[in-house]
């Protein structure tokens, strides 16, 4: 085997290993988990239980998720503001609230419409609805 024989896959194999480096997208960066972890039948309510875990280096103050509850037919139930703070930098919190009117079968779904308010240590934030994925362990899936 001749060095020029060598030399060309080991360039060939730089040059690849250079492309796939600039192609590969960098992890994406820490956000907040919203999990609908349950939905628990109660005497003329629906207690839903959120799961939140904070990624971000920021501790909030203030998050207050828009969440809008729809049947099985897509049809809009019931609207309700939900505090997710106070949520330390790297916490996860459990938040419980009641869906007033709405048996828990008949929620088909919910989405996370908006998030209303969002302060940490540097003041109010713009971008948390960005920051927030969603997912869920219920029957009823929760979207953004």
């Amino acid at each position: 085997m001749d060095w020029d024989s060598c030399r060309k896959p080991t360039a060939l194999a730089a040059a690849l290993a250079a492309v796939l480096a600039h192609t590969v997208p960098a992890a994406a960066e820490p956000g907040i988990a919203v999990e609908l972890n349950k939905l628990e039948p109660r005497k003329d309510a629906c207690r839903a239980y959120l799961v939140l875990k904070n990624g971000t280096g920021s501790a909030f103050q203030e998050l207050k998720l828009d969440l809008v509850m729809f049947d099985a037919d897509g049809v809009v139930g019931r609207r309700v503001a939900v505090q997710g703070a106070p949520l330390g930098a790297g916490k996860t919190s459990l938040k419980v609230f009641d869906i007033d009117g709405i048996p828990c079968p008949g929620i088909g779904r919910i989405l996370l419409n908006d998030v209303m308010a969002c302060r940490d240590a540097s003041g109010r934030r713009d971008d948390c609805t960005g920051l927030v994925t969603t997912s869920s362990r219920a029957a009823a899936p929760l979207i953004k």
